[in-house]
């Protein structure tokens, strides 16, 4: 069945509770702030990570195992937000995940070893892992289907800008302050906005499916969600995987000053707050299978490209790279949400998420650092280039609905 009957035919189950995306647009972009500071949270560690290694005298490997702990938070957080969203309503879970990440980076004030600050990473993964189920759930159920690849652009807005942001608050912030005192300032921003969100913000007055066994045994025996776990990965892989240890990177392979690397890092993001329309556009206009083809090759040749190029063209490769990464989520968000009936929308995004961020935002950087400690840096971004590239053919075996609005 092809994409826009897909489109029309979810239309129909959904058209009485969603709305036009205009009339929707200032709870979406509530929605979307709330997601900018659980993303900045989870990815704050990465330009204070040359001072962190420093200041602890760790390596590579093991500051980069501090990104696999926030997952392996993460990835329990997401598979059971269900079981909280079932019973509080996605709004409450969104204000829960929103009070707790600070009341979480506040204690990272007062922890002094290795262990202490994987621990924290650890619960910061739970505390954050349990709001995406609900915000997509949230935004789906306010706008029209036909709107989704617009409306989730909007909400991808949020990790795009918290790339930007997050290298030049921690440059602005470490003048006065250390990084603890970093991650304090984020922790006291994200309580204040889970007040304001409780207090003024609209949408998510419902629950979400409780996991069963028979739902999620329905869900894990299709094929295609598999897919898109695997998808899911690579996408993740090629944006907060890369961007987890590209400042140590440069750094540390390329000779590149701490500040001046955080400040190309932020810069390269720059251009993802506009791209990302033109993902979620290109979604609704071209289809998202064909969309996240070019996506992956070309997101993969720019990976590539991080490990073969030498200082005088890293840069450049640097503002690429993450044009072509970001256009994935909008059309990932949407292909996802189509595979499956409405009802487990927000299933799916908690169980093929963890797996993905598992993945892409733990492993990878971890593997990555592994290598820089045996002075192979450049090749982990060389695999990892190959690996996504391998994305574009994995989408062949994707399957939609067919005309009985069954998944296949």
């Amino acid at each position: 069945m092809d994409e826009p009957s897909l489109r029309k035919d979810a239309e129909k189950e959904q058209i009485e509770n969603g709305s036009a995306l205009r009339s929707q647009l200032a709870p979406i972009v509530f929605l979307t702030a709330l997601f900018f500071l659980n993303f900045i949270a989870r990815i704050i560690l990465s330009p204070l990570i040359p001072t962190v290694e420093k200041d602890m005298g760790l390596g590579h490997g093991e500051v980069g195992s501090f990104f696999l702990f926030i997952t392996i938070g993460y990835f329990v957080s997401l598979v059971g937000s269900g079981f909280i969203s079932s019973r509080i309503s996605h709004r409450l879970t969104i204000t829960v995940s929103s009070v707790a990440i600070g009341l979480v980076l506040f204690s990272v004030c007062f922890v002094e070893t290795a262990w202490g600050i994987s621990a924290c990473m650890l619960v910061l993964g739970l505390v954050t892992g349990i709001y995406l189920p609900s915000g997509i759930a949230t935004i789906t159920h306010l706008v029209n289907p036909r709107q989704w690849g617009k409306a989730l652009a909007i909400h991808e807005l949020a990790p795009n800008l918290a790339f930007v942001v997050a290298p030049l608050v921690a440059e602005a912030l470490m003048i006065w302050f250390s990084w603890r005192g970093v991650m304090a300032a984020i922790g006291f921003a994200s309580i204040l906005a889970g007040v304001s969100f409780i207090s003024f913000g609209r949408g998510g007055k419902f629950t979400g499916e409780k996991p069963n066994f028979g739902s999620i045994r329905s869900l894990l025996t299709k094929p295609s969600f598999w897919v898109m776990v695997v998808l899911f990965s690579l996408g993740i892989s090629s944006t907060v995987g890369v961007y987890s240890m590209l400042p140590l990177y440069l750094v540390a392979d390329h000779g590149i000053y701490r500040v001046q690397a955080n400040t190309i890092v932020a810069i390269s993001r720059v251009s993802t707050l506009f791209i990302v329309f033109l993902g979620g556009w290109a979604a609704d206009r071209f289809g998202t299978t064909r969309t996240m083809i070019v996506v992956f090759f070309l997101t993969g040749i720019m990976t590539v490209l991080l490990g073969l190029a030498n200082t005088s063209w890293i840069n450049l490769i640097v503002i690429l790279q993450p044009i072509f990464a970001v256009c994935f989520f909008p059309a990932g968000f949407a292909l996802l949400s189509a595979i499956v009936p409405p009802q487990s929308r927000g299933l799916a995004v908690s169980l093929a998420i963890p797996v993905g961020f598992m993945i892409g935002a733990g492993l990878v950087p971890t593997s990555i650092g592994v290598l820089g400690d045996a002075g192979q840096f450049e090749l982990g971004f060389v695999l990892l280039g190959v690996f996504i590239l391998s994305g574009s053919i994995l989408l062949g075996f994707v399957r939609l609905r067919d005309h009985t609005g069954k998944v296949l």
